[in-house]
């Protein structure tokens, strides 16, 4: 039994992933400096919604041909699709020059939406931008032009993407931002923390935006809110 459903998923898709974190910081202090990814990402769709749902974690290689039997990739497929909720895939390349080769183009995008798939956030490269299926979202490290050698190696294991380690049923929360890791417990205490942070930014932005704005004024609403960034 999870402490969320669906709809509790659903709600924080309003708020974009910078704000996740800085609610996280509130709800679970321990987490301000992990959980997230922490190099520059490229989003697919840089106007897309953000994608929240269940992390279906796997890794990859492309650099050379595979030296040994591979995972099937139609076990990965029916790894993805087994899910009650939406999912996004997380998905490590762990060749020493991430993003090789592009596990990520028309037909993965395709297929990975088809079997319930918000989207992606991989170390890895994309491909197949005029070709891409409709909706379904990417946050990845590069777009590059090639699969070369790509293949799955294992998946349900916990992976890392940039920073942000993940093991298989991790709430994701994502935008062209990078991704964050939600703690389960934590879902459903995100909005009273977003709206908490959003009263102390008022004061603070009502002030600057004000006519007569002064340094003093500026350091009285501060006083008053909180810390805010």
């Amino acid at each position: 039994m999870r402490p969320f459903k669906q709809s509790d998923l659903e709600i924080l898709k309003q708020w974009d992933t910078p704000t996740i974190c800085n609610a996280l910081e509130i709800v679970v202090p321990a987490r301000r400096a992990v959980g997230f990814t922490v190099e520059p990402m490229v989003a697919f769709d840089r106007h897309a919604p953000p994608m929240v749902g269940l992390a279906r974690v796997g890794m990859i290689r492309s650099k050379e041909a595979p030296r040994s039997p591979v995972t099937d990739r139609m076990d990965w497929y029916d790894y993805v699709g087994q899910a009650d909720l939406p999912t996004v895939v997380v998905l490590q390349d762990i060749d020493d020059r991430p993003g090789y080769g592009a596990f990520w183009g028309e037909v993965n995008s395709t297929v990975h939406k088809a079997l319930g798939a918000l989207g992606c956030v991989t170390n890895g490269s994309f491909r197949d931008l005029d070709a891409w299926a409709p909706g379904f979202q990417m946050i990845g490290g590069r777009v590059g032009p090639s699969h070369a050698h790509v293949h799955m190696v294992d998946f349900a294991k916990p992976v890392d993407v940039f920073g942000m380690h993940t093991v298989h049923d991790d709430v994701i929360h994502a935008d062209f931002h990078g991704a964050v890791v939600i703690p389960a417990d934590m879902v459903t205490k995100l909005p009273a923390a977003i709206d908490l942070l959003t009263r102390r930014e008022k004061v603070i932005l009502d002030v600057c935006r004000a006519e007569g704005f002064t340094p003093d004024k500026l350091r009285a609403a501060l006083k008053n809110s909180g810390e805010i960034h």
